[in-house]
């Protein structure tokens, strides 16, 4: 499958937008639009890199099956155990709701590791 059509699926599983995905993958939403109609043919590997982390891929999954362009380690820094729908969902709110949404869990933290008794 060319990657215009790999990139264009996983946007769309995740309810995105072309513009969501470019910015958060800090693209030109034109540019993205180039990528998933394959005018671009060989976008760089930091391209590459942003898109998969703003889909939360491995990113293996948008280069060639070769295995000189990662080692197992660099692959596990790339696995992402959570919820696709929660990444969904987290996908949709606007930048302030993210941050505000990250604040709040930031002071849950801080207050479950007050309460925590230390050994």
């Amino acid at each position: 499958m060319p990657l215009g059509e790999i990139l264009r699926k996983q946007r769309e599983q995740m309810g995105m937008s072309q513009a969501q995905l470019a910015a958060a993958a800090g693209l030109s939403q034109g540019y993205l639009s180039q990528i998933e109609n394959s005018e671009v043919a060989n976008p760089s590997a930091a391209v590459l890199f942003r898109l998969a982390q703003a889909l939360h891929l491995d990113p293996r999954s948008l280069l060639p099956d070769d295995p000189r362009y990662f080692g197992t380690a660099e692959a596990e820094k790339f696995e992402t155990p959570v919820d696709p729908d929660l990444l969904r969902f987290l996908a949709q709110l606007t930048t302030e709701q993210q941050t505000s949404l990250l604040i709040f869990l930031r002071r849950m933290e801080e207050a479950t590791e007050i309460e925590q008794p230390r050994h």
